[in-house]
């Protein structure tokens, strides 16, 4: 016995008592796994709530999702503190392709991790010898099949309450407030281990130590194959899903051992997916609403009295029950009126898509994939550094509702909490909320778009094309091709199809943009020249008015990014072109526009130094034709000089260009070409 003095129940609450091993029950663990992992504000679409640290955590994390996460870490904290969310599931109820499924694995791998931590592990019990007791044949061991904590056998040592206080208190040591705050989280022992219990004790005369001697404290394995802690039941078809796959059933192979025909131990418990995760687990049911009637009855039964039903015996079970769904069958189920009870018992959270298209860009990576890419010659496959743009754009762009206070692009960029020229973070705000009134969950905000699978499917055609692997690399442009064939294939309504197409041709159009943008950076030989002028913009504006402007209209700043002293000539000419190219054309005009960055400017740099105008495409686009215009006359003679390359001059330039895009710029021969053969063609202007 001296070998295994670790495996004791005195031993283990011991270390309970010590705070060396905890106890606690499923919400609780998790709400502190979450709430430990850091907590910060953050402002989504004009609102201020939390972000958790745990979600982003990892190589592959969880992207966006903020109020969906606050949904989720509320409801767990509520039920955590003895709130009525300890007798609901929990529900994502989305589109297909919106991240629901992956949400729920990301937790479930996490809490794992989080339980490998010696002092947050699970731990469970077993009887040994049982074939003294003469009527369980040759079973030796029999381990809780819900995997109980060795504290709920604690409290349940005595058939009477108060003579386990006593023992719990005078022989181990547990103060009041221990046993107050344990008894929190009380329950009885499960039917099969009740009964074995009562037989030990029986066989022993009611002797407490002689007793214990059959008791062996084992951790919790967390193997995820086993789907102990963490399993998922998924939706099957109406033959082949029964209550058994769930709950268990009864065990001939037991029965061939236990002579007491009344035993509760001869149900298998461990055949269904519930008792496996019975011990502070979390069961995570995959389509919950494809399950049949009977099906969804058993898990009413589950979710709101926390026990495994068989036969009339009970065993209770601590659990967080998270589960999926899209919404045509939500729908479909909400529509059978007799199912009300279940939907009653949920916590519904209707997931949206990711309508932040700078998130985005880190969900395309996920798309395009972190390995590296090889054609159908195993040659290496280069990604034109648009790419991930020009996907990003597009599909968060058909996610995007139109309306008539926002133009879609206005919206685009307001939802990534970039300027919209005069419109402010407030109108999307409103725009939200007055979609998010609508009954129809698939008519309110973000809900309707082309998911990831979709992008997924997109970029698998873009891999696959002729073009991608003739030329070794996968031009953006064709990503637009890509998306369409996925759009007339995949979306089956006619009226989402047009819109998400006539969505197409604005992402397409703002990819133009981007490439004015790349190509005179191209020209001027530097990554950052635009930026670079943009800023030079932002910077004269502010100071035409400074009191220390002498005659030569030189002006001395402090440069926030770098603190240093910096002096800026004052051109008056560049700042008139400017914002002639942006439609200024009276004094008052202008003012009102300059006042508007200045007041940007103000705000943004408060919060990030190295905020650089970029998102304000309207600036960006003057300040590029602006400087096309001065430098060479114009973006039409650039394209001319590119486009004709009989003389000499050009096709210097040409390959100055080319040049500099594959070593500053991150393109390669294909597409620095097919770059600059879309800017010479008159696609996509606006």
């Amino acid at each position: 016995m001296a070998n295994n003095s670790f495996k004791t129940l005195h031993y283990h609450l011991d270390q309970v008592k010590k705070g060396e091993r905890a106890f606690e029950n499923a919400f609780q663990a998790i709400s502190r796994m979450i709430l430990e992992s850091g907590v910060e504000k953050v402002v989504v679409n004009g609102k201020t709530t939390y972000d958790f640290g745990l979600f982003r955590q990892g190589k592959k994390h969880i992207i966006g999702m903020y109020e969906e996460i606050n949904s989720f870490v509320s409801y767990v904290k509520d039920a955590a503190e003895g709130g009525s969310s300890s007798e609901m599931a929990f529900v994502f109820v989305g589109e297909p392709g919106n991240g629901k499924t992956f949400f729920v694995e990301f937790l479930c791998s996490a809490y794992r991790r989080f339980l490998y931590d010696e002092k947050n592990r699970k731990y469970t019990f077993r009887f040994v010898n049982m074939d003294k007791l003469g009527n369980y044949g040759r079973i030796k061991t029999i381990e809780s099949q819900t995997y109980e904590d060795p504290m709920i056998l604690a409290m349940n040592l005595f058939p009477f309450r108060d003579d386990n206080l006593t023992y719990l208190s005078k022989t181990i040591g547990f103060s009041d407030a221990q046993l107050e705050q344990m008894y929190q989280n009380y329950r009885p022992l499960g039917a099969c281990s009740d009964y074995i219990w009562n037989d030990i004790r029986e066989y022993t005369g009611d002797e407490i130590d002689k007793m214990l001697e059959f008791v062996e404290v084992v951790p919790v394995p967390l193997t995820e194959s086993l789907g102990t802690v963490t399993g998922k039941y998924s939706a099957k078809d109406k033959i082949t899903s029964s209550a058994v796959d769930l709950l268990g059933e009864e065990s001939i192979q037991r029965l061939l051992h236990i002579t007491d025909t009344n035993n509760p131990y001869r149900f298998d418990l461990r055949r269904g997916a519930l008792a496996r995760v019975a011990g502070g687990g979390i069961h995570f049911s995959d389509e919950i609403y494809k399950n049949k009637k009977d099906l969804v009855q058993v898990y009413l039964g589950v979710i709101q009295n926390r026990t495994i039903e068989l036969d009339g015996f009970k065993w209770p079970i601590d659990t967080l029950i998270i589960a999926t769904s899209n919404n045509s069958e939500f729908n479909r189920f909400l529509a059978e009126k007799e199912e009300a009870p279940i939907v009653d018992r949920c916590r519904i959270c209707y997931v949206s898509h990711n309508t932040n298209y700078k998130l985005q860009k880190d969900l395309t990576d996920y798309a395009i994939g972190s390995e590296t890419r090889t054609t159908f010659n195993r040659d290496l496959l280069h990604q034109d550094p648009n790419l991930n743009y020009a996907a990003s754009v597009a599909v968060v762009l058909t996610r995007l509702p139109h309306t008539e206070k926002l133009t879609p692009v206005e919206t685009l960029k307001l939802a990534a909490g970039e300027v919209a020229g005069e419109k402010s973070i407030k109108t999307l705000a409103e725009v939200i909320d007055t979609l998010n009134q609508n009954p129809d969950i698939t008519k309110r905000f973000g809900q309707k778009g082309l998911g990831q699978r979709n992008l997924g499917r997109a970029i698998q055609l873009l891999v696959e094309s002729s073009e991608t692997n003739e030329g070794q690399c996968m031009f953006a442009y064709d990503i637009f091709k890509a998306i369409e064939r996925i759009i007339l294939d995949y979306v089956s309504e006619a009226n989402d199809r047009i819109k998400y197409l006539e969505d197409l041709k604005i992402a397409k159009g703002l990819y133009r943009e981007r490439i004015m943008t790349e190509m005179f950076n191209a020209y001027m030989d530097e990554p950052h020249a635009i930026r670079k002028d943009v800023m030079s913009y932002v910077n004269m504006i502010i100071g035409i008015d400074a009191d220390n402007l002498g005659a030569d209209k030189m002006w001395k700043y402090k440069d926030p990014q770098t603190g240093e002293l910096r002096a800026l000539k004052i051109d008056e000419r560049y700042i008139q072109s400017v914002e002639e190219r942006l439609g200024l054309k009276t004094q008052e005009r202008r003012e009102t526009f300059r006042t508007s960055i200045r007041k940007i400017y103000g705000q943004k740099l408060s919060v990030d130094p190295n905020y650089d105008f970029m998102d304000n495409l309207e600036l960006v686009k003057a300040v590029t034709d602006v400087r096309l215009k001065s430098d060479i006359a114009g973006a039409g003679s650039l394209i001319g000089a590119l486009a004709n390359r009989t003389n000499e001059e050009n096709q210097k330039l040409y390959d100055r260009m080319i040049e500099t895009m594959l070593d500053k710029l991150g393109y390669c021969r294909t597409c620095a070409q097919k770059t600059i053969e879309y800017f010479c063609t008159q696609e996509d202007e606006k």
